[in-house]
Formats: C-alpha cells, structure tokens, sequence
C-alpha cells in the first residue's frame, strides 16, 4: 500500500507562485513514477506533470515553462513548483503514484485546491 497526502494549495493572484507538496508512504521501494494530475469543476482529469525513477520528466503544454515537478527522495517528497500561475490553472491538484505490481490503477491522494483568481 501506498499512502499520498497533499498540501500547499490556496489563493493566488495571476502571475503569482505556489508550490505543492506529496509526502508519499507505505511501500515507496514499489513506485515507479510520481505524477500530478489537476482537474478542473466540470473538466476532464488532466495530466500535468511526471517524472520517473530516472529523473525523467515530462510537462503538459499548457504548463512547460512555467510548472516544475521535482521530488526529494530523503523525505519521499514530492513538489511542484507553479509559476506564473493562470486563472486556467485553477483546479484541484493530485499527487498519483504508479505500483504496478501493488496496484494496476496506482494510487492518488485526495488532492489539494488551487484558486488563481484577483
């Protein structure tokens, strides 16, 4: 098992930062990759960022240059770093993690609130 808890969501103006939080615990030695996932109200889950085992990452369009998903494997920590934030970032933001051989489905926590908005 696998257990995910989110933090660092809130308010923010446009143009400004947030940086979320996953501290991530249970069978870590399993995962294989860490993922945020953000989904709007009324919007399909989007996938925003990944990274892999080997540091790999990949970003959505919508976010490149502007998001950065990094973990700290010391603290079974995962972030994202969200600059430049728009008012179409506004969602709730999930920390999901990939064990196949524990779960197919992988695992997600309950997500944490953004709101861009002035």
């Amino acid at each position: 098992q696998v257990q995910l808890v989110e933090s660092g969501g809130g308010l923010v103006q446009p143009g400004g930062s947030l940086r979320l939080s996953c501290v991530v615990s249970g069978s870590v030695s399993n995962i294989h990759a860490m993922k945020w996932y953000r989904q709007a109200s009324g919007k399909q889950r989007e996938l925003v960022a990944r990274i892999a085992s080997g540091e790999d990452t990949i970003y959505a369009d919508s976010v490149k240059g502007r998001f950065t998903i990094s973990r700290d494997n010391d603290k079974n920590t995962l972030y994202l770093q969200m600059n430049s934030l728009k008012p179409e970032d506004t969602a709730v933001y999930y920390c999901h993690a990939d064990a196949p051989f524990l779960r197919p489905e992988g695992y997600r926590g309950k997500g944490t609130l953004v709101t861009v908005s002035s």
